[in-house]
């Protein structure tokens, strides 16, 4: 028993330690040197190496770099998980060791044990585990950045979902808030683009993640916009077991959206699936202005019949209705090739560049069009190439002043071409997008 207490207190130093701001910013930094120390020592050695040796010493260091980050994001937890999966979910943006490595982050991120979670569950509850589940396995089925979930079966033999947010979260957030604050300062000071905009957005909506009953009100209001679609599966909340750090909510399993041996083995049109995919994230972005922000692999599952699950609804977003509108503008614009209109409706959205002249909004419309085109985002160069283009422009006549409203619209876009880039899929955005642009924004 002694023994026991003794590894307790012991974890709760390390656990403390871990939390603790100095520390955070200090391993963060740490790694990020390292790995950047790692690039620049091997552009100076480019020059005493052949083409092919540069190219095998750049994929061994992607790899390292992938690892030491995995590594540090586990050890540090909390957002920074989230920054991991992010670049796990986006092969498209980053090298394929990067996308290998931190794509098991998705779902796999080692769970907080069962001894220091179950006295938190039990106070959530306000009962103990036995009085409210009949069964419940304390192997957690997902573990996250925030919170993790387990399986259960309530008196009345419903399984259910239990997503429990970790214990002191809350000042972990801060913190990594804090830490985020800093390396987008540093970032700006390198890159045409305002990133204060895009870092005030996720300060206002990453605190509501932690908080069990908004992420249950943003289900019902999604599941409520989208009833009208029976091939979308949205998770019912059981509220009776319901609390500000504990949502309970129907199990749903099935095959992640990325496992396309698995859909095709289990009867379902993988092409189907793909454009649901991306036809219901464009309606909830174009048509409602209210949608689910957080389309990672780990959070979308393939369910017999053509079905489309959606989970974990911690990041949502609804538009103001002034941005709605011009937001449904400048991508119509965008889409059409209406450059005219792309110049009007990125001014109107709230977009501002430094010198009069729209020709860097033209360009990010030509770079955005290019990265939705199948034919680009499986090819490497012609990504490069469009990124460049966009980058020339910006250089020219930098971006001063964004909304940041359009953060989470544009993350989800980011996210879903990152999964036709892993499916290898090919989804015609453009004809999706302009059938949503082009509707009446309703009253």
């Amino acid at each position: 028993m002694l023994q026991a207490g003794r590894r307790g207190d012991a974890a709760a130093v390390i656990e403390g330690i871990r939390e603790a701001p100095l520390t955070r910013f200090a391993y963060a930094g740490a790694v990020v040197a390292r790995v950047l120390g790692g690039y620049r020592m091997l552009a100076w050695r480019r020059r005493n190496m052949s083409d092919e040796e540069y190219e095998q010493e750049l994929r061994a260091h992607h790899e390292r770099s992938a690892q030491q980050i995995y590594d540090g994001v586990v050890r540090l937890q909390g957002l920074m998980i989230k920054i991991g999966q992010t670049i796990g979910s986006r092969p498209d943006t980053f090298p394929h060791e990067y996308v290998s490595i931190l794509s098991r982050l998705q779902d796999n991120v080692p769970p907080r044990s069962w001894r220091v979670m179950r006295p938190h569950i039990e106070r959530e509850l306000g009962h103990p585990i036995a009085d409210v589940f009949a069964e419940f396995d304390p192997a957690p089925v997902a573990a996250a950045s925030l919170a993790q979930v387990y399986k259960a079966r309530l008196h009345d033999g419903r399984q259910v979902a239990v997503k429990v947010v970790y214990p002191n979260i809350e000042r972990l957030v801060r913190t990594d808030l804090a830490i985020l604050k800093a390396l987008i300062w540093i970032e700006s000071k390198f890159y045409a683009f305002p990133l204060e905009p895009a870092f005030r957005e996720l300060s206002e909506n990453i605190p509501l993640e932690v908080d069990m009953l908004n992420e249950a009100r943003n289900m019902e209001a999604i599941a409520e916009l989208l009833s009208y679609r029976p091939e979308i599966v949205i998770p019912k909340v059981i509220w009776e077991h319901t609390s500000k750090r504990l949502l309970t909510m129907d199990f749903i399993e099935g095959i992640k959206v990325i496992e396309l041996d698995r859909i095709e083995r289990a009867g379902i049109d993988t092409q189907k699936m793909s454009r649901l995919t991306v036809d219901v994230y464009v309606e909830m972005m174009l048509r409602h202005g209210h949608m689910h922000a957080d389309p990672h692999p780990g959070n979308l599952f393939v369910l017999p019949g053509d079905r489309l699950a959606i989970l974990d609804f911690g990041l949502v977003k609804k538009l103001e209705p002034q941005f709605h509108q011009a937001f449904k503008t400048m991508i119509a614009a965008m889409f059409s090739g209406d450059n005219i209109g792309v110049i009007k409706g990125m001014e109107a959205a709230g977009f501002r560049l430094k010198d009069i002249g729209g020709e860097a909004f033209v360009a990010t419309a030509a770079y955005f069009r290019a990265m939705t085109d199948p034919a680009t985002y499986k090819d490497r160069k012609l990504m490069g190439a469009a990124n460049d283009a966009w980058l020339k422009a910006l250089k020219a006549n930098p971006m001063i002043d964004m909304p940041g409203e359009i953060v989470l619209p544009m993350r989800i876009f980011s996210l879903i071409l990152g999964l036709g880039f892993t499916t290898g899929l090919e989804v015609d955005v453009s004809e999706i997008v302009l059938k949503y642009a082009c509707e009446p924004t309703a009253a």
